[in-house]
């Protein structure tokens, strides 16, 4: 090793003890500082790994906690950047801090969240040896650009690698583009027809046109989004034939969902089928599990072992996470763009107990500033279930901004409320919630960690980094 590249690592070693012992997670900021020391240390330690990256819009971090609980079901030592630090200055904090001073690891894989936008610069320092790629959805668009930039990005990304074999899902016409245009290996994973009965009414725009010929899709069926078994009229582009499939969601309820599903193994004329039970509740958590088992076959890891990971596996932090609250329960889950929050709106739909509901919008970086996609969101299926909602709390920067959404969809304006003060809505929202019943808390991204703090001091939660 030489000796510039060993003290980058020991630099940002000791920068990384000294951020986690004054509690700071230290998740980012060594990366950051390695990179600027020696630019191209990444290629250099990350080549003894076998690297096994998630990208796409939603999803990303419960089908990484899927894919590192069936590495643990099988015994396989890796590495993770748990914390959801998923920029390249993240994924470099990871390796440096999994590696010693040699540059050395005990852990023979690492599993990486990896940002969307990110991956193309990403990809000039690390080749996966796996890569899954969950969907693509309009998102923070001040931040992103228009969704085919995000698309051509990851494209523009894979294009650079050689032996990375791809998990796409099959039922997302962006996504599944990336596979006819590669001569790669891949997996498609999908939910069947008659699986599941849609929930939505209209087939979200996002990719209403073929990708190739701009002539509108028809769809045999749908599932959520532009997702579901699309076929253009013109070109002939269509879903491509699944390997790992859903072929029965068997039960949805707000704690998990129960799924038939099954694996096409290579060389083998008949699909083995198999029940699951998904330790999650949403059909979006449905699209996360079968990514992870796609990923898993590709592994030529026991399907047994998957099934164990699905139904055990542990949340991220903020995506569907239970906090207990004595007899109550706070359920935080992460909201940042039209069709993973009309996602959300539909597991809502599945409570059957009285709840209390706070939404929480800030337009900071990170979380987009432009703010008007929620109105894109049908917060309208709240009428649906207003007889068991008690108050509906509005907080964050722009709270008053979702309380005209609110109001607009027809919610009852006396069950509206604004909060700002986080300590003054979950002390007021848990007063008013009853004996053994949920309050639901959906926050963008920055609103999210700073609730997190405060949640965490009062109810002993795990640092977000472990």
């Amino acid at each position: 090793m030489n000796l510039r590249l060993s003290i980058t690592i020991a630099v940002s070693k000791i920068i990384i003890k000294g951020l986690r012992l004054m509690r700071r997670g230290g998740t980012t900021l060594p990366g950051k500082i390695a990179l600027k020391l020696y630019p191209g240390f990444i290629k250099e330690i990350t080549h003894n790994f076998k690297i096994i990256m998630v990208t796409g819009t939603n999803g990303k971090t419960t089908t990484s906690r899927i894919i590192s609980q069936i590495l643990n079901e099988n015994d396989i030592e890796f590495i993770s950047n748990k914390s959801g630090a998923n920029l390249v200055s993240g994924i470099a904090t990871t390796f440096l801090d999994s590696i010693d001073i040699k540059g050395n690891s005990s852990c023979s894989h690492a599993l990486l969240e990896i940002d969307e936008a990110a991956f193309k610069s990403l990809s000039n320092f690390v080749e996966p040896d796996i890569l899954v790629v969950t969907n693509f959805f309009r998102d923070q668009l001040d931040r992103y650009g228009e969704l085919y930039t995000t698309l051509n990005g990851v494209k523009a990304g894979i294009a650079k690698h050689s032996k990375t074999k791809l998990v796409l899902n099959a039922d997302d016409s962006l996504c599944a583009s990336i596979g006819k245009e590669t001569d790669k290996e891949v997996v498609y994973y999908g939910v069947n027809n008659n699986a599941c009965d849609s929930l939505e009414e209209n087939i979200n725009n996002d990719a209403s046109f073929c990708l190739y010929c701009q002539t509108r899709y028809e769809y045999q069926s749908h599932i959520y989004g532009h997702l579901g078994e699309f076929s253009c009229p013109a070109c002939g582009y269509r879903r491509p034939q699944s390997t790992v499939n859903c072929v029965k969601v068997l039960e949805l309820n707000p704690e998990y969902s129960n799924i038939h599903f099954s694996i096409n193994s290579t060389g083998e004329d008949k699909s083995k089928m198999w029940d699951a039970r998904v330790n999650l509740p949403g059909l979006y958590n449905v699209y996360n599990a079968l990514a992870a088992a796609a990923c898993g076959s590709l592994l030529n890891l026991p399907v047994e072992n998957t099934i164990k990971a699905m139904g055990k596996f542990e949340c991220g932090f903020g995506r569907m996470e239970t906090i207990n609250a004595g007899s109550k329960k706070i359920r935080l889950i992460l909201v940042k763009n039209p069709t993973g929050f009309n996602q959300v709106l539909n597991y809502l739909l599945t409570e059957d107990k009285q709840m209390q509901l706070a939404f929480l919008l800030n337009d900071n970086l990170a979380d987009g500033t432009d703010i008007s996609w929620i109105w894109d969101v049908d917060f309208e299926k709240l009428e649906k279930i207003q007889h068991n909602v008690g108050t509906v709390y509005a907080s964050g920067i722009r709270a008053e901004d979702m309380a005209v959404r609110l109001k607009y969809a027809g919610v009852y304006t006396n069950k509206i409320c604004i909060i700002k003060d986080y300590k003054e809505l979950i002390s007021t929202a848990l007063e008013n919630t009853p004996e053994g019943q949920n309050l639901y808390i959906l926050p963008t991204y920055t609103a999210m960690t700073e609730l997190r703090k405060f949640l965490k001091n009062k109810f002993g939660l795990k640092e977000f980094w472990k």
